[in-house]
């Protein structure tokens, strides 16, 4: 066994451990998050991040959820781009971030506030018609990087995100790979959402993708204009910029919380 050092990293709740360093490959990294990420055996998180400057200004991030599966993260991509500037790998407070999405700019905006472009949406598909479950009417569908389907509801406290969020994550109207789930309400203008992950198989505290995607869906159906205020499970604030388009969306820009929880060294 050898001692791997690693830091535990927070975007609004939505925790991921993160290492730096070398160049493991896929394979191992995926072992890796099935053993950090497990919440009681390991050190417990939604995903694993591994990062490394690219020598030329820029910072490599891999993601995998916890499942194992590689994957595109909004948060954990902002809590990356925190590490490495709190850290002092990366000097500037403006940097790329080189991600399986592609190369996304991010901004340190102040002490754990980080602002990151996110992928344009080509296309929305909105009132996307299926055999739903009863609790889903409304359901729109893009894709942030990843797939979300986006549900209005009346009352979301009420809503049961676990069981409802895992029938829509693998109705046959998203494919054979399934979609993320978030459930919405505007209150006071401000969108209020809880989503459930594909790859964590449960609700999180927050997720990036998750409430970039319901800012798009919610400005193209015409219930908000940007930029959009929005909550996330854990009460944290997050703010999307985005400029709307007949079909989708482009410069979107998501700004929120990153903290480094604790550094640690663990046998694996």
């Amino acid at each position: 066994m050898q001692k791997i050092k690693f830091w535990k990293l927070s975007g609004a709740g939505n925790d991921f451990v993160l290492l730096a360093g070398g160049r493991p490959g896929g394979a191992a990294l995926k072992k890796l998050a099935l053993r950090l990420c497990a919440r009681k055996l390991g050190v417990g998180a939604d995903g694993l991040l591994h990062v490394g400057a690219d020598g030329r200004g820029a910072l490599a991030v891999r993601y995998f959820n916890s499942d194992g599966s590689e994957a595109f993260c909004g948060n954990g991509s902002r809590c990356a781009a925190w590490w490495a500037y709190a850290s002092g790998l990366l000097k500037a407070r403006a940097f790329t971030l080189r991600t399986i999405a592609g190369d996304l700019p991010a901004a340190i905006m102040g002490p754990g506030i980080v602002k990151m472009r996110m992928p344009d949406v080509p296309a929305v598909k909105l009132g996307l018609r299926g055999d739903f479950p009863a609790g889903a009417g409304q359901v729109h569908f893009l894709n942030t990087g990843v797939p979300h389907a986006v549900v209005p509801v009346k009352d979301l406290e009420k809503t049961d995100v676990e069981r409802l969020g895992a029938a829509l994550r693998h109705d046959k109207a998203f494919g054979p790979a399934g979609t993320n789930v978030n459930f919405v309400q505007i209150k006071k203008g401000r969108v209020f959402v809880r989503t459930y992950e594909r790859g964590v198989e449960g609700e999180t505290l927050a997720c990036g993708t998750g409430l970039t995607a319901s800012a798009v869906a919610l400005a193209l159906s015409g219930r908000v204009r940007p930029p959009v205020s929005l909550v996330s499970r854990s009460g944290e604030k997050f703010i999307v910029w985005l400029r709307p388009s007949s079909a989708g969306a482009s410069e979107i820009h998501i700004q929120g919380p990153a903290k480094i929880v604790f550094e640690g060294e663990i046998k694996c």
